[in-house]
């Protein structure tokens, strides 16, 4: 799905990187979450980009699948303009929209908890689709909600504000995972996938960001103009999952009651030569 995420993939493919590694890669787009799990699910594509939250639920569910690596997008917690609030603690008693038990929820728990803030201090309306809470949000009719790219630029631009981010609060939320047979059967090819998204990084970190804002706003879903306001995530080679983001991923689970209480996420990261778990 169109995200910051996975920037550094689709920059390897069209800047030929994949190529002259000799590896035959498609880049399958999705616009539903549920459709994207349902082609992971079915086998028609090997691995996707998704939030630990997606994955430990559905390796939970006996999905067999590992994450092979973290990836760098991150979230913004955007306040509405004319709401005056400025701060995380002046969320209390506010409407803060969640898609409820997804990666947007934990994300909002994970802001209030390190602002001291409990949950039931806030109220939690769901509202599920992006562009409809983005929508409401310029109305005025919820006062903050999580975002991610490039629906919090587009807010930013309109005025409204970002109190904090995941990548503010040292927190990460997204990876790559791979379905078990493509774990088996791919696996050099996924090596290969990985050194090419590295090299894209390096790429994207010695190059002026006009030189590839074409595929932020065909990829990446950036409205044109807008290309110079984005802040991209620091994006670094690729590492595995840090134990304290799966960690709590998994305990945020379990407390909803969506998870089963003796499930410890064993085998959920796949370590793929060379990939050293990050900090």
């Amino acid at each position: 799905m169109s995200s910051m995420d996975y920037l550094p993939f689709v920059i390897a493919e069209k800047q030929g990187m994949y190529d002259s590694l000799g590896l035959d890669l498609t880049i399958v787009k999705f616009f539903s979450a549920n459709e994207r799990d349902a082609a992971f699910q079915s086998g028609s594509i090997d691995g996707t980009v998704i939030d630990y939250t997606g994955a430990a639920l559905q390796h939970a569910n006996g999905i067999p699948l590992g994450i092979v690596m973290k990836n760098d997008g991150y979230f913004h917690l955007i306040a509405g303009k004319n709401k005056n609030i400025h701060t995380v603690e002046e969320l209390k008693g506010k409407n803060v929209a969640v898609s409820r038990n997804t990666v947007i929820e934990y994300s909002t728990d994970q802001v209030l908890a390190q602002a001291g803030i409990p949950v039931n201090d806030i109220n939690k309306p769901e509202i599920n689709k992006i562009p409809l809470r983005l929508e409401m949000l310029q109305n005025g009719q919820i006062d903050a909600s999580i975002f991610p790219d490039p629906f919090a630029t587009i807010a930013i631009k309109n005025g409204h504000s970002s109190l904090t981010t995941t990548q503010n609060l040292g927190i990460s939320v997204t990876g790559t995972m791979f379905t078990a047979k493509a774990l088996q059967d791919k696996r050099r090819e996924i090596e290969v996938l990985i050194k090419g998204y590295n090299e894209a990084v390096e790429y994207m970190n010695s190059h002026a960001q006009s030189e590839w804002a074409n595929i932020l706003i065909e990829d990446a879903g950036i409205p044109e103009g807008l290309t110079n306001s984005v802040t991209l995530p620091k994006y670094k080679e690729a590492t595995l999952p840090s134990e304290k983001d799966l960690t709590y991923t998994i305990e945020w689970l379990k407390g909803k009651n969506l998870i089963a209480p003796d499930y410890l996420g064993e085998n959920l990261v796949d370590t793929i030569k060379g990939i050293k778990f990050g900090k």
